[in-house]
C-alpha cells in the first residue's frame, strides 16, 4: 500500500524519533508499504517520519545508483532500524540532495565519506557496519530523518533564507508532484 509523504513543514519532521520493540505491530507491512511508496516516489530511501511516525526506522535502496559506475551499490536494499552513527569521519564531499518531503528542491550538501553505525534488520539482527560514498550519504541522509533533521537543515543560512517562499508553498500544498502527499498546511474540507 502506498502511503502519503509527509510535507516540509510538518512537526513529525522535526522531531527526533523514538526506538521501537522487535514485537511493533504491523512492521513487515509497514516496511512493505515504506519500499512500494519509496519506489513509487522514485527515491532511494524513505525514513518514517516521512510516512507520518516518529519511530526510528528507514529504508535504503541504492541500486539506482549501480548503473553510475557505482557496482557496489547493486542490490544495496537495506532496513535500518534502532540505528544509532557510533562514528562519521573521511573528507567531507559535496552533493547534490533532494528529499520526498520537500520535493522540487535540490541542494548541494557535505556529508562525511564514511559512516560507522549500529543498527537492526528486518529480522531483528544486530549490525555494526561501515559505509562509504554514495552508500554512507544515503544514510546519512535518513538518518538525519529520525534525528528530526532535514538536508536544508545542512545547507548554507543564506541559501536556506532564498529558498524560504519555495519551503513555504511545499508546506501549503503549492506543489505537483506524482505521488501521494500530506500538507501541513492544507486546512480539512477545503
Amino acid at each position: 500500500m502506498k502511503l502519503p509523504i509527509v510535507a516540509y513543514g510538518d512537526p513529525v519532521l522535526k522531531k527526533k524519533a523514538q526506538e521501537i520493540a522487535d514485537d511493533y505491530e504491523q512492521l513487515d507491512g509497514l516496511i512493505s508499504n515504506m519500499f512500494e511508496t519509496m519506489y513509487t516516489a522514485n527515491g532511494v530511501g524513505l525514513a518514517a517520519p516521512q510516512v507520518g511516525l516518529p519511530i526510528r526506522l528507514f529504508i535504503v535502496d541504492a541500486s539506482p545508483f549501480a548503473e553510475d559506475d557505482q557496482p557496489e551499490l547493486n542490490d544495496f536494499k537495506k532496513v535500518f532500524i534502532n540505528a544509532q552513527i557510533i562514528e562519521e569521519d573521511g573528507k567531507k564531499w559535496s552533493f547534490n540532495e533532494g528529499c520526498l518531503s520537500i520535493p522540487d528542491v535540490r541542494e548541494d550538501v557535505s556529508r562525511h565519506e564514511n559512516v560507522l553505525i549500529n543498527y537492526f534488520d528486518e529480522n531483528w539482527v544486530n549490525h555494526e557496519e561501515k559505509f562509504s560514498g554514495l552508500a554512507a550519504r544515503i544514510i546519512q541522509h535518513e538518518y538525519d530523518h529520525i534525528e528530526g533533521k532535514l538536508f536544508t537543515d545542512r545547507i548554507n543560512p543564506l541559501r536556506k533564507t532564498m529558498l524560504k517562499s519555495k519551503l513555504d508553498a511545499i508546506a501549503k500544498g503549492i506543489v505537483k508532484v506524482d505521488y501521494k502527499m500530506k500538507f501541513p498546511l492544507i486546512k480539512k474540507g477545503r
